[in-house]
């Protein structure tokens, strides 16, 4: 039966893994294996606290096993009960002793709960019990790039490629650490990869984005872009995406979420509440993140999914995403927003004020607005051209499959500016925009304006953004360690003729590519 239960949970076929499981869990014995697995269905459901029950009566029927406190942690974290899912990782870490599958797990449940120095403390068991493992030389270097050590991160890249050549994934990420130069980069060692021949096509895909980082760096950008062509487009031809469904959802909330939707008012108080970044990635989303982290009433909690879990929490089960768009219509807003303020101040933090840094939550600022009246919602904007190009040179890990394809990023980039022009349009006063061009040209009095929007105090340390020491896991770690700099102002300029197919998109849209966002910054 499990193994059917297996085959069908396989398939998504929840409905009937869920029957033959509680079928069985009637007749006595009760089976831990069953109850773990009736978890992971609930879990696919998005029931969080029925998942958090399963897991205890694994627990309760083995307790000397590991599957039932893992699966136990993974509900807390998944339904927003950080803080108790730390004490319970740390439980298992004083048990786990030399046991490396379990430390390792435990090291990605302390990165999801954000306590990067904890993960790193797991990581580097691993690496003292196993210190010629690529893969965990590999996590131990992810660790140090959160933490801020670049040098040894690098270091610790040199190693798993040395151990591994045929990891791919240490050469991109190698690559992004620094500004590589004439005298010190890994255009040879890259160029002899694709000469030998790569494995897979995901390895092709990260060593032409490395090569593309790389010739940018030195100045030869003919070779950049070629490079950039080839590794965007193979990544494209993996994904089985459409444009089409994301700009469906954006008018479907431009239509759920319209006058009538907001005909009730918005309570906006002016109370200290949680701080919303949001806009495209690559946008300047970390920075200000950083700027606003330095003052001392604040605390990121970096890039988080809780609103979207939250909000997914109240609507169960949806077919899609405009189905998701129409059930989040109806929610009761005011329970939203209180989920949503306990889940947060379970990650720990004594901060006043926390800020929630996830690009993505442009989708849900009206629900954001509605549900949450003393949140603040800073939007961070680029000129058009520079924003696509700074995703486009991008290899994300996740999310973002748009990305890939100069057609796509246009169309996409086209229906999140309109959905943008919506949400200001119906909440006057409740977005403040940033210009990116503007806060690196004018860094003390964009910030100082960022400071009142969220009526904070003025701070000067808060322009040290690149001494900030707290951990960040986002795309920028690298960018946001340094001071600020001018230079990706106009750098899709260089590729000009390269580009020229975004341009033409864009254009016909009336989102004229030699707009600079400059000193557009207002509060809307």
């Amino acid at each position: 039966m499990i193994e059917q239960i297996d085959n069908l949970i396989k398939r998504r076929q929840l409905q009937e893994a869920e029957r033959l499981c509680r079928q069985r869990l009637e007749v006595p014995p009760e089976n831990s294996a069953l109850w773990f697995r009736l978890g992971q269905i609930q879990q696919m459901k998005g029931d969080f606290d029925g998942m958090l029950k399963c897991a205890r009566r694994v627990i309760a029927l083995d307790m000397n096993g590991f599957s039932g406190y893992l699966q136990e942690i993974d509900a807390l974290i998944h339904g927003g009960k950080i803080d108790q899912a730390i004490r319970k990782i740390a439980l298992q870490e004083d048990r786990a002793g030399n046991n490396g599958q379990l430390l390792g797990h435990l090291a990605e449940f302390y990165t999801h709960a954000g306590q990067f120095q904890a993960a790193n403390r797991c990581y580097q068991r691993l690496r003292g019990q196993q210190p010629d493992n690529p893969e965990i030389l590999y996590n131990c270097a992810a660790a140090a790039i959160a933490l801020g050590d670049f040098t040894a991160a690098e270091q610790l890249f040199d190693q798993v490629v040395a151990l591994n050549p045929h990891d791919y994934d240490a050469c991109y990420s190698r690559a992004t650490l620094r500004r590589q130069t004439a005298d010190n980069n890994h255009i040879d060692d890259l160029q002899t990869r694709i000469k030998r021949g790569i494995r897979h096509r995901a390895g092709e895909v990260q060593v032409y984005y490395a090569l593309a980082k790389e010739y940018e760096d030195i100045g030869d950008y003919k070779k950049s872009f070629a490079c950039l062509t080839k590794g965007a487009s193979r990544r494209n031809t993996m994904l089985s995406y459409d444009v089409a469904q994301d700009e469906a959802a954006m008018t479907a909330l431009t239509e759920t979420m319209n006058a009538d939707f907001f005909d009730g008012g918005i309570n906006q108080q002016n109370q200290p509440g949680p701080i919303f970044i949001v806009g495209l990635p690559r946008s300047g989303t970390t920075l200000v993140d950083r700027i606003l982290s330095c003052h001392s009433a604040v605390d990121s909690l970096g890039e988080i999914n809780d609103f979207a879990l939250t909000l997914m929490s109240m609507t169960g089960p949806v077919s899609g995403k405009i189905d998701l768009i129409r059930k989040s219509a109806t929610i009761d807003f005011q329970r939203l927003g209180q989920k949503y303020l306990t889940r947060i101040r379970s990650r720990n933090s004594k901060a006043p004020t926390l800020i929630d840094k996830t690009p993505v939550n442009y989708l849900y600022v009206g629900l954001i607005a509605k549900s949450l009246p003393t949140a603040r919602i800073i939007h961070l904007r680029r000129g058009p051209m520079d924003s696509c190009y700074a995703m486009y040179k991008t290899l994300f890990r996740m999310g973002y499959p748009f990305s890939y394809s100069q057609e796509n990023l246009a169309r996409y980039y086209i229906a999140y500016h309109q959905l943008m022009a919506h949400w200001r349009r119906l909440l006057p006063g409740r977005i403040l925009d940033i210009d990116y061009e503007a806060l690196v040209q004018d860094p003390e009095n964009v910030s100082r304006w960022l400071m009142a929007h969220c009526d904070l105090d003025w701070q000067p340390q808060c322009l040290d953004f690149h001494l900030n020491t707290s951990p960040t896991a986002t795309a920028s770690a690298a960018q946001v360690r340094q001071p600020l700099y001018r230079t990706s102002i106009d750098k899709w300029r260089r590729y000009q003729k390269e580009l020229r197919p975004l341009r033409k998109m864009l254009t016909a849209a009336d989102l004229h590519p030699e707009t600079r966002c400059g000193d557009r910054s207002s509060r809307l």
